[in-house]
């Protein structure tokens, strides 16, 4: 999934973006309102973790215009400003959720998993499709209980499909999803990681199919 961390703390912000990375996300940090603002009119998002007191634009304001382009990435607010008016004015502009600084990283990291399942429309940590598990929590796929050794890069790709599974993803799309700003990937890297992703999935009926001039979807294998 792709992140926005919007914060002007470099040190806060350098910490959260090495725990979101290392849990296998794509993170774009920005430290100012106006930074931020641009970047969600031009970039898509999964999350956007959004501080308030920003310069040049406050948190507020960048969350109303993110709503008012009709832009649906989950929103969670990370700020020191905890009176309950501010709390409800957030929540109110269209924030998903709201937590105050200080705070516990292990809440931070439950409430990120906890947003990403809702955007992708699930109840459970657990998704299951053809003979292949998905744990969100962990961002782990299984199969027959036996965990799947996937490279980072086509685990990202798989977990935008399997969440998405028979709907076609535009490879304009996944290339968002996978790379940060400063990551260099391309479209025919996407179809490598397609290629080998369909090696790794047809032992247990599933592949990558694709949708010509559009991207690609995941399906359950044609038995012969």
């Amino acid at each position: 999934m792709r992140i926005l961390l919007v914060e002007d703390n470099e040190a806060l912000a350098d910490g959260l973006s090495a725990i979101l990375k290392g849990t296998g996300h794509a993170v774009d940090v920005v430290r100012d309102g106006a930074s931020a603002d641009a970047a969600i009119a031009t970039e898509n998002f999964d999350l956007v973790v959004l501080d308030l007191t920003l310069p040049e634009m406050d948190g507020l304001d960048v969350l109303r215009s993110m709503r008012a382009r009709q832009n649906k990435a989950a929103v969670m607010i990370l700020t020191a400003r905890g009176a309950p008016e501010e709390r409800v004015r957030g929540l109110d502009l269209g924030a998903d959720d709201y937590m105050i600084k200080p705070f516990d990283i292990s809440e931070f990291e439950a409430r990120v998993r906890m947003l990403l399942r809702r955007q992708a429309g699930l109840r459970s940590a657990a998704v299951t499709y053809g003979g292949v598990a998905f744990d969100l929590n962990s961002r782990t796929f299984s199969a027959d209980g036996a965990p799947l050794d996937i490279p980072a890069r086509e685990l990202g790709l798989l977990e935008i499909l399997f969440l998405r599974a028979g709907k076609v993803v535009a490879k304009e799309a996944i290339m968002q999803s996978l790379a940060a700003f400063d990551d260099d990937l391309s479209a025919n890297a996407i179809e490598q990681y397609v290629s080998r992703l369909r090696k790794r999935l047809a032992p247990h009926g599933l592949t990558v199919r694709t949708a010509r001039g559009i991207g690609y979807y995941l399906d359950k294998a044609t038995v012969a």
